[in-house]
């Protein structure tokens, strides 16, 4: 299993590094000191669990949760907290396990293997799209999916292994799965997730910043409102 922390305190992620090495089965892939570096590093590094503290500055744990559980499929998050009274908010948004600091080692055991088999009823249900790339049939998991841009007769999908081409319209897309995809203009939808923040250029353009993509796409005058309400409330 691949595994994240997310831990604003130093000494706490160093403590949990220690513990992984003692369950088997687990790689640490990544260890960040906020909800929105680990936001940014989920589409790179992939992670099967997250390891998530509550009380962190900024966006606290239980947010990023609520974020998380929109994708297709979330990392397994396993909270790692000073605090009790949350425990009932974590497992409302389907936490794997809630686990009290200082955390022990066996607790850790079987957190983790709880998150290795949600994951893999989760996996074995991945909603994907699907299309042709030099005549053999591609799917890709939604949750690899970057941007949906449309043309007069096809929507390229940007994901994480480069692009393809499908037949269906975004109208369609959308509304097989309205809590998934964010419009930033007529021709584009994006995973909600996926949005980090808005850049504006020096023509006055407004573009979207995407998490583990270089690709800016326009944010129209007439999507722009909902847009930055995703950000303040995602």
């Amino acid at each position: 299993m691949r595994v994240l922390i997310a831990d604003d305190e130093p000494l706490a992620r160093t403590r949990l590094e220690m513990l992984l090495r003692d369950c088997p089965g687990a790689e640490l892939v990544g260890s960040v000191a906020s909800a929105s570096a680990a936001l940014a590093a989920l589409p790179e590094l992939k992670p099967t669990v997250l390891l998530l503290d509550i009380g962190m500055p900024g966006v606290d744990g239980l947010a990023l949760a609520e974020r998380i559980a929109r994708m297709a499929p979330p990392p397994q998050v396993v909270f790692c907290t000073a605090y009790a009274q949350h425990a009932l908010r974590a497992y409302e948004l389907k936490a794997a396990d809630y686990l009290l600091k200082p955390v022990r080692i066996e607790r850790l055991r079987e957190a983790l293997e709880r998150a290795r088999k949600l994951h893999i009823e989760s996996a074995a249900a991945r909603p994907h799209l699907s299309g042709m790339v030099r005549g053999a049939r591609l799917r890709v998991p939604l949750d690899e999916v970057i941007a949906l841009l449309a043309d007069e007769k096809y929507v390229t999908v940007h994901h994480q292994g480069g692009t393809l081409l499908i037949e269906d319209s975004l109208r369609t897309l959308e509304q097989a799965h309205p809590e998934r995809w964010l419009r930033l203009h007529r021709s584009c939808l994006i995973p909600r997730e996926r949005l980090l923040g808005l850049n504006t250029q020096t023509d006055g353009r407004i573009v979207a910043q995407l998490a583990g993509s270089t690709l800016q796409p326009e944010v129209s005058r007439r999507n722009l409102p909902t847009v930055r309400a995703w950000l303040r409330h995602p």
